[in-house]
């Protein structure tokens, strides 16, 4: 079969392959661009020395951490969880039949005893020997195929669903053995698999509440306190762990720190040895004692239109005129202290799959004016969340609007307070601003577009664009891109969705936000800064 191109190695991803084939790491089915780190030999280092730092790992040690996202109200069901937080605890106790690592985004064999090819409509996927749950009952096709049937269900309204549209079925074969099948093949199989994580079927039909609450996976940690009221997300080693990832610590603690200040002096302090979503105007401070990196990932900032009968902005114009009205370089420079880059496509220019859009958004305050002037709109409703950078860069954005000669009614929400205001009630707004990162469940432009473009929720409810011509366009043309099997076909597909997007723009990128992250070498061995939201201690020491 033909590689995605979304799977080839960053450059992170080039040089931890490069180093695991040195150690000689086992190398996975071709359908991986490289194998991913592997924990027994150091990941990307020796197993002893982070970065040339001298540091050595202990086997035995904790990992520490200080968390900016706050447990919110959902628990850890990876059927239903889509939380910052709690992703990023999933991707250390629960498996999928395939994985992606959170470093180089590149896709392993987990649960799977090997890649399953995407020839065909049906596959074959046995498990990997010995596997276990936490609770130490094995891992069964039964637990398989009940994990696979309670995310297809739509009764259960799993995002998850949404990005495995192409399985019809998940059947046991035998005890060990699950066949999937497909309504057509697809180059994605292996990636998308991922998505779906694998659990008790025992625990679940017992307790829903207090799996969510508390899951038993089969990752390389299990949790013991889900900082519920600790505010502490507490972690020991998996023994019985037989995947590719082991533990390399006996324990983490995760502390749950919202406030940036705090988290910073947590840092700088040793309390922990990592934090994530590093405050911009601490950056240059905490360089002077640890290491900070902001990574560019697809993680964006986007503005949704309201296009139903009767809204300014059903007419594209207006859509139009909103995003040539933004002085962009303002916003990213004096908000987000150059820790981003505009928005040039759907995608980062720095993905595998980039394609510079047909058409591409910068300050043009007189073909604003000209647009806003051609439907006659003088003033809208914008609603933004509240996210503390956010709040730095939607002012910049109410200022370029108004130069651009309308008038900007300008409210900010909580993040679950704006959603509840707008969903299914289209006199509720005009334009949305808010942030979204899709790519914390994987790489590929089709699941990354899908999240906004195809699912309901967004399409129907939040943005009235169902319906449209351009929405059908859209559907079409995903389609052809997920059902392809040759790569120049593919991508041939998503460059027309790249430049259909940019003119239509139903819901588009401001900007793709860098992620700086900070830590502390002289705590951790082969620790590095990812692009999603959240860390990742998949394949990391400790030296405490």
């Amino acid at each position: 079969m033909t590689t995605n191109s979304s799977r080839r190695p960053s450059r992170r991803g080039f040089l931890q392959a490069s180093g695991a084939l040195a150690v000689g790491a086992a190398l996975v089915s071709s359908i991986a661009a490289c194998a991913p780190r592997d924990a027994s030999s150091g990941g990307s280092g020796s197993g002893s020395d982070a970065g040339g730092s001298g540091a050595t790992a202990n086997e035995d040690g904790t990992i520490t951490a200080g968390i900016s996202y706050e447990l919110g109200t959902n628990g850890y069901d990876p059927m239903t969880t889509s939380a910052a937080l709690t992703v990023a605890v999933n991707w250390h106790t629960m498996e999928g039949l395939t994985e992606l690592h959170p470093v180089t985004r590149e896709v392993y064999a987990a649960l799977a005893e090997e890649l399953p090819s995407a020839e065909g409509t049906s596959v074959d996927v046995a498990l990997r020997d010995g596997a276990v749950f936490h609770d130490g009952t094995p891992v069964t096709a039964d637990d398989v195929v009940f994990s696979f049937e309670r995310v297809l269900d739509p009764a259960n309204n799993s995002l998850y669903r949404t990005f495995i549209p192409f399985i019809s079925g998940v059947e046991k074969k035998d005890d060990t053995t699950v066949t999937i099948s497909m309504s057509e093949p697809t180059a994605l199989l292996a990636e998308r698999l991922s998505v779906v994580k694998i659990v008790p079927k025992a625990a679940v039909e017992a307790d829903a509440k207090a799996f969510d609450a508390m899951p038993v996976g089969t990752g390389p940690y299990k949790m013991t306190d889900s900082g519920a009221s600790s505010q502490k997300v507490v972690f020991e080693r998996f023994d019985d762990y037989t995947g590719p990832q082991k533990a390399r610590a006996k324990a983490m603690e995760w502390q749950i720190i919202p406030d940036p200040s705090t988290r910073t002096n947590a840092l700088q302090s040793k309390t922990v040895a990592a934090i994530d979503s590093v405050p911009y105007l601490s950056i240059d401070q905490l360089k002077a004692t640890d290491t900070v990196e902001s990574v560019q990932g697809f993680g964006l900032l986007f503005s949704m239109f309201n296009q139903a009968p009767g809204n300014p902005f059903a007419d594209v114009r207006n859509r139009q005129a909103f995003l040539y009205a933004i002085d962009m370089d303002k916003v990213i420079e004096t908000a987000l202290m150059g820790n981003a880059e505009a928005a040039t496509c759907f995608l980062q220019s720095d993905h595998p799959d980039y394609k510079k859009a047909k058409t591409v958004y910068s300050l043009d305050a007189a073909k604003a004016k000209d647009l806003f002037s051609q439907t006659g709109l003088t003033s809208f409703r914008m609603l933004c969340t509240d996210h503390d950078w956010v709040q730095k860069v939607t002012p910049i954005i109410q200022e370029s609007l108004t130069a651009a000669g309308v008038q900007v009614s300008f409210e900010q929400k909580k993040s679950a307070d704006v959603y509840n205001t707008i969903d299914g009630k289209p006199e509720a707004y005009d334009v949305v601003i808010a942030p979204g990162d899709p790519s914390v469940f994987g790489n590929d432009p089709d699941l990354l577009m899908r999240r906004w473009y195809a699912a309901d929720t967004w399409t129907d409810t939040r943005m009235h664009w169902k319906g449209t011509e351009s929405y059908q366009k859209v559907q079409d043309l995903l389609g052809q891109g997920f059902s392809a099997t040759d790569e120049s076909a593919q991508k041939d597909a998503w460059g027309q969705l790249f430049d259909l997007i940019s003119d239509e723009v139903p819901l588009y990128p401001l900007f793709h936000r860098k992620s700086p992250t900070a830590w502390s070498d002289d705590m951790l061995v082969d620790f590095e800064p990812i692009s999603l939201t959240g860390l990742s201690f998949v394949g990391v020491a400790s030296t405490k």
